[in-house]
């Protein structure tokens, strides 16, 4: 708690990981993005602290995966997972590792599945509805960076150009929403509040209010048609640590297909509610 009270953005001390990680140091996990505070950790850097002491490094990019391109090669990581629910498509998980590291290690399988390839990882018959709509939801995107002249041109690219023009947008909607909030009596938004340094943090925006709850306070949008979560949002070590259970937070979570007037609606919502 002390030290994150120093940290109001809640970003990490990289200083007391590089005191952290040392020689015994075999796997270093870190979340690429918080879906409580949204903040954007430095990964390549705390893959760069785990890589001088020879330990393998493991990204959760769940939440970050749906806001910001994706570039493993850019942050130096071993192994990297993502659900596609979370980019619009199904509940399914997606593993990426270092083709060297997934041929070495031991797999929990069926006994019949390879030794070699995707299929050591399989745990049996292998969702192929799912694996079609994460497909899918991949296509979706890279539609959206896909160049009016030239629609089938290389799918990177396109994605490259889709999460640029996502990330533009969403940093344009976050940073109305966070200097709409400040004029608000009493609210505490949770990490980064400063709307110029949204491109350090997801367009994802908790925040607590002195005499309303976090659950009250989302059925009381939820009534005005503006959806919102309460609680933790399963992020628990963070929220204990920040003192905000039992009450948790609301958020509020934009992506690249809301608007400018939609912000202004809840805006205006909340201050009705928080006056």
């Amino acid at each position: 708690v002390r030290r994150i009270a120093g940290r109001p953005d809640t970003s990490l001390d990289l200083d007391d990981a590089a005191d952290k990680i040392g020689a015994k140091t075999r796997l270093v996990a870190i979340g690429a993005a918080s879906n409580l505070s949204g903040t954007i950790h430095d990964v390549t850097r705390v893959c760069e602290l785990a890589r001088q002491q020879g330990a393998l490094t493991y990204v959760d990019a769940v939440h970050y995966a749906a806001h910001l391109r994706t570039d493993v090669d850019s942050w130096g990581c071993d192994f990297a997972t993502c659900s596609s629910y979370k980019f619009f498509g199904p509940h399914a998980g997606v593993l990426w590792g270092r083709h060297p590291l997934l041929e070495e290690l031991e797999a929990y399988k069926v006994r019949p599945a390879d030794d070699h390839g995707a299929e050591k990882w399989q745990t049996g018959t292998p969702s192929f509805e799912a694996m079609a709509g994460a497909t899918a939801a991949v296509d979706y995107l890279a539609g959206l960076g896909a160049a009016s002249d030239a629609p089938t041109a290389d799918r990177r690219q396109a994605l490259d150009r889709a999460f640029a023009a996502i990330g533009a947008h969403e940093q344009a909607l976050c940073a109305q929403l966070l200097a709409g909030l400040a004029e608000i009596p009493d609210v505490s938004v949770i990490g980064i509040d400063d709307p110029a340094r949204v491109a350090e943090r997801c367009p994802t925006v908790s925040f607590t209010q002195q005499r309303h709850r976090g659950t009250d306070l989302a059925q009381a949008l939820a009534d005005r048609h503006i959806h919102s979560w309460a609680g933790h949002s399963y992020a628990l070590a963070l929220s204990e640590a920040l003192g905000l259970d039992p009450d948790g937070i609301l958020r509020l979570g934009m992506l690249h297909y809301n608007t400018a007037e939609e912000v202004d609606y809840t805006l205006s919502q909340l201050r009705e509610l928080l006056r």
